[in-house]
């Protein structure tokens, strides 16, 4: 197999720009002083200062909800005719697209697949890039090695795959992050345009020739178009199930709401395809952030470049293991915390780049995330606590305002989670998931759970990179959507 030189350097982004550190010397201060005056406040304040603060947290919990529900909604509701050069996930391309008959009319493009430990999967994710409906000549895939890993490194090399097939072992260097691996790759990357997949995903065919398309139909700020994710082993256990619904919904709905209001677009982890000088100038990824595709996505629009939606799907395996989906989590809210954090630094340098409705569009996006995952266990013992003794010490802190924003969060605000997932197993076509979307409240339990793991780990281990482990499930085939006849030809417009 033809090997690449993995000479470059991994850190492309200057350290006091990324998350290598979590907080700047500024940033102590002030969360420092927060906390000190939210402390002090209780002390001298008592029952009226922890009324105010489960006021304030209540109200953050009921505006993202809300937030939710608005940018689906939207998605749901939404069409060309409001934002006529955008190319929405739930949408077709449009029928004038470029006439690129010739093999030589596509642009060359370069495949990113890092790899770490994955001899089991290797063998179906040639098989999958393989199928790419995409002039040979014009590809360069390259499967990044890490240099520690000997077998899956053995393993490729066994394989004797040809072009446009390549290796590159990335040398072992902290942070041992896929980001870096990426980072790697770029300076011998020869596409104008450059995709990332992971090592079990499955590609529809013509996935890189609907990016290509939407490029050229949109405007020349959008840089990248993030293609849908979702699973091919949905039905392998409860897990996965809900898993489903979790990601059909932020695919299907969240991300293309977002598009349409013109919000910064936390990109997915794999399935982004990027015009690649941009993506250069940019400085590649974050090295040190665990969540890298949320930190670019924002950096991008920070920039003033966009991201778009495409219809394209590429079929991932749902991790079916409640721990290692833990693990999984953990990391991806570890670097949304990151993210925050990272881009609140010069707090007036990121409102000047993003405005002031973009930039709550960002706190929504990023602490909206997981901040309620922390404050939720709380919440539910308190109201389990309220159910069963209904003792009055816990009713005193919620006078009738506050109870009245708790009562609406408990009840209409579950309701309507589990609703928008109903939805999203609408928006798939996924009719028989939508009974398991009325049982999410275990899933959500599982989430704090990550949640606060990941919080520790911030602590402990802020570049550690809790490996997924793939090879779990033996579903094959992406399953086909279920239709019935009644909903055969439904459309989002319908949902």
């Amino acid at each position: 197999m033809p090997s690449l030189p993995s000479n470059a350097p991994a850190i492309l982004i200057p350290r006091k720009e990324s998350a290598f550190r979590l907080f700047t010397l500024p940033q102590k201060i002030f969360w420092t002083l927060c906390l000190l005056l939210l402390i002090g406040g209780i002390y001298h304040n008592g029952k009226t200062g922890l009324i105010w603060l489960n006021a304030g947290l209540t109200f953050i919990y009921l505006a993202v909800t809300f937030y939710k529900m608005v940018m689906i909604t939207l998605s749901a509701a939404g069409g060309k005719q409001h934002h006529p050069d955008m190319l929405l996930a739930h949408e077709p391309p449009s029928p004038h697209q470029p006439d690129l008959s010739n093999n030589e009319d596509w642009p060359a493009y370069t495949v990113l697949v890092p790899l770490f430990r994955e001899t089991e999967v290797l063998p179906k994710l040639v098989e999958n890039l393989s199928r790419l409906d995409y002039p040979k000549e014009k590809l360069q895939i390259i499967l990044l090695l890490e240099s520690v890993d000997k077998e899956t490194v053995a393993a490729a090399e066994a394989m004797n795959l040809q072009a446009p097939f390549f290796t590159l072992v990335v040398p072992d260097s902290y942070p041992r992050t896929k980001p870096k691996a990426c980072n790697v790759a770029l300076p011998v990357s020869t596409g104008e345009y450059l995709v990332i997949f992971d090592a079990e995903d499955r590609p529809e065919p013509d996935q890189l020739k609907k990016a290509i398309t939407a490029f050229r139909e949109a405007p020349d700020n959008v840089i990248c178009q993030q293609a849908r994710l979702n699973f091919y082993n949905r039905d392998h256990n409860l897990l996965t199930k809900w898993f489903t619904v979790d990601y059909s919904t932020w695919f299907d709905l969240y991300l293309p709401g977002l598009a349409l209001s013109d919000a910064p677009i936390p990109l997915g982890g794999t399935s982004n395809h990027f015009k690649l000088a941009a993506l250069r100038k940019l400085g590649g990824w974050d090295a040190f952030n665990v969540a890298e595709d949320c930190d670019l996505g924002m950096r991008l629009y920070k920039k003033g470049y966009r991201t778009q939606v495409i219809d394209s799907t590429t079929w991932e395996e749902a991790c079916s293991h409640p721990g290692f989906w833990i693990k999984q989590r953990s990391r991806w809210v570890k670097g949304y915390i990151q993210t925050f954090f990272v881009h609140t630094r010069n707090p007036w340098s990121s409102f000047r780049a993003l405005g002031l409705t973009r930039t709550l569009h960002f706190l929504a996006l990023t602490a909206g995330l997981f901040f309620p995952c922390l404050i939720n266990p709380f919440y539910w013992v308190l109201t389990a606590l309220w159910v069963a003794y209904r003792p009055a010490e816990v009713g005193a802190y919620f006078p009738t305002p506050i109870f009245i924003m708790g009562f609406i969060c408990l009840f209409l605000g579950n309701f309507a989670l589990i609703y928008l997932g109903m939805l999203g197993c609408c928006a798939r076509r996924y009719y028989d998931l939508v009974k398991w979307a009325l049982l999410l409240p275990p899933y959500w339990a599982m989430v704090s759970i990550a949640s606060w793991k990941a919080a520790w780990q911030l602590i402990v281990k802020p570049h550690y990179w809790e490996k997924t482990k793939h090879g779990l499930s033996s579903d094959k085939e992406p399953p086909a959507p279920k239709k019935t006849p009644e909903t055969a030809d439904a459309t989002m417009e319908s949902v």
